[in-house]
């Protein structure tokens, strides 16, 4: 039994959107690479927000409209009813990510109005094969994800012999906060194959450019739409720098950063940003700032005392380099180890900050002299330079372990520390908080609020 063929991704309006042919198209030498599709994938948890960003995108000129894996496994395929229903003449994906089943899932997509679904390349060729027959009985296009496979150009090869309409070359999220991205991969599927190919992960109005020289045929395209505050105006960004092959007119949103940018991308977010990026973790407890107002973004020099013995609290300032953070175990109580003439000296060496787990003095003097500071306490005794203590091992401050090296971040809400084989992992999850951020917070001033937008009775435990 068949039934009507749902829009297929080369059928609908061929008029206005003809088949599209990447750089590696069997079409003819004498054919130029055509502008490759623009895809927004709606990776969220609510399908009431997905379907209003959808709108948004539709409106600035988006082509196909994906239902993203969060999605499906949040609302199930009512979501791929909804989105085909609110826009029928734009091809839906079920980014259903097949696995097993093939035959049963893809059937399922395409009546709910699929024009695409998604099974991955990490599936066995029986599974594939299911898929592909299942697309020919009812105008499903087959998109094998390539994603996790160990060899993806070969891969590519084989899901093109076993029918497939669509290799996606796809970099995960995970994979994105590690600061790595598809384009060395598309260059050689692109290469590898006739069939058209699509790219995500991570893709924005700096790189999209890039997919597009890169030879792909569909650019899909997340995160730089869904979390925009204006869905509309950024798919329109996003489509113009892929006509004309240059980047939007902000490069940088949304985009991930390597271990060369960490202090520009942990400057971008708050401490809340990065505690959330680390599950609720990192935060040091019980110390507060003496100065009101500054961000303080630098590696850790960490040093451990006794109480009131200033020495190598001191020694650790010639220590230091420039932009680093002193970061001082001092027993969590007075006498103060640290003044006014410590904080000339860090100022002379351009150091960024001083933390204390223990005392500080000179306070009205560290504030005038306008320099980052925090501390359990304020007293205004010291001791004796003893010299008791170490330079530059792991110590334990405001309840956190610090090693040298490890990243010290502080404003008005406190202090995280990421450890600094985790730092670019962070620091784009917590750009990835911000931009979140963003988008929750444009939904709330139009009218909402935050119960209301994260629909919060949906997940509370029972």
């Amino acid at each position: 039994m068949t039934t009507t063929p749902r829009h297929r991704a080369d059928e609908v309006n061929e008029a206005e959107h003809p088949p599209l042919h990447g750089a590696g198209s069997s079409a003819g030498d004498d054919r130029l690479p055509s502008t490759p599709k623009l895809q927004v994938a709606l990776d969220l948890l609510i399908l009431d927000r997905a379907l209003g960003i959808a709108a948004e995108a539709a409106a600035g000129g988006a082509e196909i409209l994906e239902v993203g894996t969060p999605l499906l496994k949040s609302e199930g395929l009512d979501a791929v009813r909804a989105l085909h229903e609110q826009h029928p003449s734009l091809p839906i994906v079920a980014d259903t990510k097949t696995m097993d089943a093939g035959r049963t899932e893809m059937e399922m997509a395409a009546k709910a109005g699929a024009s695409f679904a998604t099974v991955l390349g990490l599936a066995s060729n029986s599974t594939i094969r299911e898929c592909v027959e299942v697309g020919k009985n009812y105008g499903i296009s087959v998109v094998v994800d390539l994603v996790g496979h160990p060899d993806p150009v070969a891969r590519a090869r084989e899901a093109a012999d076993l029918g497939a309409a669509i290799v996606g070359v796809h970099c995960p999220i995970d994979e994105q906060m590690e600061g790595k991205d598809p384009f060395d991969t598309l260059r050689a599927v692109r290469a590898a194959v006739d069939i058209q190919v699509a790219v995500a992960g991570g893709i924005h109005g700096g790189s999209a450019a890039e997919a597009a020289s890169a030879g792909a045929d569909i650019v899909i395209v997340g995160g730089a739409i869904s979390k925009a505050p204006d869905a509309r105006q950024a798919t329109e960004s996003l489509a113009t720098a892929l006509r004309g092959g240059i980047p939007v007119h902000n490069p940088d949103e949304f985009k991930r950063y390597d271990n060369t940018a960490l202090v520009e991308a942990f400057s971008r977010v708050s401490t809340p940003n990065i505690s959330d990026a680390m599950h609720r973790g990192g935060a040091m407890q019980g110390l507060t700032p003496l100065l009101q107002g500054a961000h303080v973004v630098g590696r850790a020099v960490t040093c451990r005392t006794y109480p009131g013995d200033w020495a190598k609290p001191v020694e650790a300032i010639d220590a230091a380099q420039p932009g680093d953070v002193l970061v001082i175990d001092a027993g969590g109580r007075p006498p103060a180890v640290w003044g006014e003439l410590a904080t000339e000296s860090c100022i002379q060496r351009k150091i960024a900050a001083v933390i204390i787990d223990g005392a500080i003095r000179d306070v009205d003097a560290i504030r005038g002299l306008n320099f980052p500071a925090w501390s359990r306490q304020q007293v205004p005794n010291a001791w004796e330079p003893k010299g008791f203590g170490e330079i530059g091992t792991p110590i334990i401050c405001g309840g956190q372990r610090v090693s040298p090296g490890d990243w010290i971040i502080g404003d008005d809400s406190g202090l995280v520390v990421v450890p600094a084989g985790r730092a670019v992992e962070v620091a784009n999850r917590a750009n990835d908080v911000l931009e979140m951020e963003n988008r929750v917070r444009g939904e709330i001033q139009a009218g909402s609020t935050l119960s209301q937008v994260a629909q919060l009775y949906r997940w509370e435990k029972s």
